[in-house]
């Protein structure tokens, strides 16, 4: 089995995820006892964010990689990114590492072109739902994607910040997701893309009309993929 290497804390709320979900699809497919090879590097969130809604993306980009350098030199064999987000600097760190950088984006094209569907409703951050680093991998792999209108933008990002990355789950964030799903399928979403790593802790498969792809579960597995890969 290869080793894991997980960039972690964007947020810690998501990242417990990726461990959970890591290991229970390693014990799934090895067996009750066996569990994943990990190494998780967990970054300071305060100072991303922060340079995140300032547009210091290069400062960003700098914290995250010296965290994959970290990881490969702890003999980490993959570097996974745990958020959708900071993907825009996905290039950075790939070119800062000598081992497989595990996109965000790939497993979801594969799971949506598996279910059939082209045309996918993306949530997530106003910079993921706005700018192109993840929309343009996920169209130029075929996909047809849709993001909700400049005031619901403003109200996902918002609940994504100020209540999922701290942990609040509330009752109203979920109807008003949902709210914003309907529109996307009016609209011709055939499925919804989770494009945030905290938004499955708010929406499961029996809140939305439509099905989810969420990227949270989908890079995981993908993340297994690459450690039990003969």
């Amino acid at each position: 089995m290869r080793t894991i290497g997980l960039i972690g804390g964007m947020s810690w709320e998501s990242s417990a995820e990726y461990y959970r979900l890591i290991n229970q699809q390693v014990r799934d497919r090895l067996g009750p006892l066996r569990s994943a090879r990990l190494l998780m590097y967990s970054v300071d969130f305060g100072p991303v964010e922060q340079a995140q809604h300032a547009g210091r993306w290069d400062d960003a980009a700098a914290i995250l990689v010296e965290a994959a350098r970290r990881l490969e030199a702890g003999g980490a064999e993959c570097v996974v990114l745990c958020t959708n987000t900071m993907h825009k600097v996905a290039g950075q760190i790939e070119a800062a590492i000598g081992v497989p950088f595990v996109h965000i984006a790939d497993p979801v094209v594969q799971a949506a072109q598996a279910a059939g569907t082209l045309s996918v409703g993306l949530l997530g951050t106003a910079f993921t739902m706005e700018q192109a680093f993840l929309k343009g991998r996920l169209e130029d792999q075929g996909l047809k994607v849709l993001v909700p209108d400049a005031a619901q933008r403003q109200a996902v990002h918002r609940i994504i910040y100020e209540e999922l990355c701290v942990g609040v789950v509330s009752e109203s964030s979920r109807r008003l997701y949902q709210h914003v799903i309907d529109g996307l399928q009016a609209r011709g979403a055939e499925a919804i893309i989770l494009g945030c790593t905290e938004i499955g802790l708010l929406l499961k498969p029996e809140h939305s009309a439509l099905p989810l792809l969420d990227t949270t579960e989908l890079h995981a597995r993908a993340a297994v993929d690459f450690a039990l890969l003969e």
